[in-house]
């Protein structure tokens, strides 16, 4: 019988447990179970590969913990621009948008894109409009708004200076503690078709339209029924120069690899060659699925219907 899974992350990087406090560390736990669980029912229901994506990354986006949707970091302008891409290994249909401004869940607008837009990739104003046409809901700025990701954007938006994802205040902590916090699912259904799909705020204090390897189809995001489903994680610069995801794939087609050693040639090889930190997740049309990362820790979650389940944050 086949083997239907998902796998989600939250964002790897410097992720210390020493750094981190019990209600803080449940809060993550408990958002990580949330998106695993919303996502695995439509699998267990019988729904597609693409739908469970869709639907744990939609609660990732939601919540403010994630640099992602409604958690999205700060610009060098003060506001949010969001990146996000999906794709069906089924037939390898893809969507994506980037630079995005007040969509609520920048994943459904890039699935639009995918099924609707006879294109692949949409970008600011115009993926904006592609939005409004589409009905995808949007929010005004002050949704979008955290104390937290304020505080963070105040402590670099004088400087030329730009940060990851992190937790500590400070310019010199904001460096040193670096913490990439897009999200992302992959997932294998009952059918064995699988897909994969990532979404972020990018950079706090970025500017120039930075756009990272998130929403870059190959590099942050790919998927394809005869090898696997990624979804990356890190420093997007490195992952975009490795085509990090597609990578993976081109391991398991060419060199006849398991997803778990393609992984492991990607993640601990090629992209430290490049000083490239951060993770991926992955499944394969067996729905086997592997979660591997070279920094600190990685917000990761799995299960399948092995009866399998595993939510992990720090390095085992």
């Amino acid at each position: 019988m086949q083997t239907y899974s998902i796998s989600i992350h939250g964002g790897a990087g410097t992720i210390l447990k020493e750094d981190m406090t019990p209600e803080l560390e449940a809060a993550y736990t408990k958002a990580l179970d949330d998106a695993l669980t919303g996502g695995y029912a439509v699998l267990e229901e019988g729904g597609s590969a693409v739908n469970a994506v869709k639907a744990a990354i939609v609660i990732l986006e939601d919540n403010l913990l994630f640099n992602a949707g409604r958690g999205s970091v700060f610009t060098k302008k003060g506001v949010q621009e969001m990146d996000a891409a999906i794709m069906d290994g089924k037939d390898r249909e893809a969507g994506a948008v980037a630079a995005v401004r007040n969509v609520r869940n920048p994943i459904e607008l890039a699935a639009e894109v995918m099924r609707n837009s006879n294109h692949v990739f949409l970008s600011g104003k115009g993926a904006n409009d592609f939005a409004i046409k589409q009905g995808i809901k949007l929010e005004p700025d002050d949704f979008f708004f955290s104390q937290f990701r304020y505080d963070q954007w105040k402590a670099l938006r004088d400087s030329d200076n730009y940060s990851l994802d992190h937790t500590h205040q400070g310019l010199e902590e904001l460096m040193k503690d670096k913490k990439f916090g897009t999200v992302g699912a992959a997932a294998c259904d009952i059918n064995g078709n699988i897909a994969a799909g990532t979404s972020t705020g990018g950079m706090t204090n970025k500017k120039f339209g930075r756009i990272g390897d998130s929403p870059v189809i190959g590099a942050g995001t790919y998927a394809h029924n005869t090898t696997c489903a990624i979804s990356c994680t890190g420093h997007g610069e490195p992952f975009i120069k490795a085509v990090a995801a597609y990578d993976v794939a081109a391991h398991m087609e060419y060199k006849n690899m398991s997803l778990q050693n393609a992984m492991h040639e990607v993640v601990h090889k090629k992209l430290l060659e490049l000083d490239g930190e951060g993770g991926m997740i992955g499944v394969d049309a067996q729905g086997n699925v592997s979660m591997m990362f070279n920094s600190a820790g990685m917000y990761r979650a799995m299960q399948n219907s092995k009866g399998e389940k595993i939510i992990g944050i720090y390095k085992d």
